[in-house]
């Protein structure tokens, strides 16, 4: 017999993994920077100015720090 919650599941995707500045703390909540400038708040633990990595409104761990290179072709 088939899973019908594991087929259910399988429809919605997964929150994408996204990288970003931690800008702020206030309490338990993080505001994190996203590369061209959107932000959003997270829970987790890092500090001001740390590039971290998130998902789904949680900071998942440290990201490497490295500079965006954009090509116009």
């Amino acid at each position: 017999m088939r899973n019908l919650y594991k087929a259910f599941r399988d429809l919605i995707p997964e929150a994408p993994l996204q990288t970003g500045t931690v800008i702020a703390v206030d309490g338990p909540i993080y505001t994190v920077q996203l590369p061209g400038g959107p932000q959003l708040q997270a829970r987790g633990n890092a500090a001001v100015g740390q590039q971290v990595f998130v998902r789904d409104g949680v900071i998942e761990g440290e990201a490497p720090s490295i500079t965006l290179v954009s090509f116009v072709v």
